[in-house]
């Protein structure tokens, strides 16, 4: 029993030794692979050996570890072994021996970054590195699909309206948001500076803009507030419907009808009202340009 205590410490030594000197083994020149996971769910670590001498899990001592040297997971000969793994990393991680991918499960923010696998093979005259890579992971969270919300106007007689565009809980900060107003007519781009907050727990941004613009004179005009995350990504809200209605007051009688808006002469005789609805949507307009 004595025997076998200390046959389990010596392999340990060996291992942890191993783990202190393998940043002086050079990389092979393959570039890392760039793999990307979404919050909270599960990314995969490739380490992509052909093992083309057919070894055995018996045969190979196994390690990932990240940008700072820290251990998610080991396979001494054919025995994970826990006990070298960091904490951060216990009980999130799976080992897929078909293709020699380690799994990390509910990948957060903080988990973007570099990562390296390595294999040894135990001889006879020691362990012999015979296998490492590298890899990136990248770790996305999709924001939600904008929001316009109408600010209600000081006065009635307002000629300008105000809304506000939201998203959350997304990653990385993303590079635009503005809204975008279109008539049958004519389309006009209103840009604001994005207000944008980041979660200290969980690193996630949540981004607004507020908008002003005067009335359209179209009596049709359709609203969209617009998040750009890429260059060729935008994600765009649901479609917001204006409807212009110009209200006449005459001495005998009050008409209403929708006519084109117009600059009233004087402000007691002519008040334009605008009415908001939003389109009925199911899909969240995800738009690659």
């Amino acid at each position: 029993m004595r025997f076998k205590c200390t046959m389990g410490l010596r392999n340990t030594l060996i291992v942890m030794a191993l783990l202190l000197s393998v940043s002086t083994v050079p990389f092979s020149g393959a570039a890392s692979l760039k793999n990307h996971a979404f919050f909270n769910e599960t990314g995969e670590l490739p380490c992509h050996f052909p093992n083309t001498q057919n070894l055995s899990l018996d045969e190979l001592v196994i390690f990932w570890q990240d940008q700072n040297k820290l251990v998610l997971y080991e396979l001494f000969k054919g025995q994970e072994k826990p006990n070298n793994v960091n904490p951060k990393y216990i009980g999130r991680t799976s080992f897929d021996q078909d293709s020699w991918t380690l799994r990390l499960h509910n990948v957060q923010i903080k988990d973007t970054g570099s990562y390296q696998c390595f294999i040894h093979h135990r001889r006879s005259q020691g362990l012999v590195s015979i296998h490492q890579m590298s890899s990136d992971l990248i770790v996305l969270a999709n924001f939600s699909q904008p929001e316009i919300r109408l600010i209600a106007n000081q006065t009635e007689k307002s000629n300008i309206i105000n809304l506000t565009c939201s998203s959350i809980q997304g990653y990385p900060e993303p590079q635009r948001m503005y809204v975008s107003l279109n008539t049958t007519n004519s389309s006009s781009t209103y840009d604001a500076v994005m207000k944008k907050s980041q979660s200290n727990i969980t690193e996630l941004y949540n981004v607004s803009i507020s908008v002003s613009f005067p009335i359209p004179p179209e009596t049709n005009v359709t609203i969209f507030c617009a998040l750009q995350l890429e260059p060729t990504k935008i994600i765009l809200s649901q479609p917001y419907n204006i409807e212009i209605i110009k209200v006449e007051e005459k001495e005998s009688e009050q008409t209403a009808k929708r006519v084109e808006l117009q600059e009233p002469e004087r402000s007691d005789e002519v008040q334009c009202d605008v009415n908001i609805s939003k389109t009925a949507s199911d899909n969240k307009s995800a738009t690659n340009l």
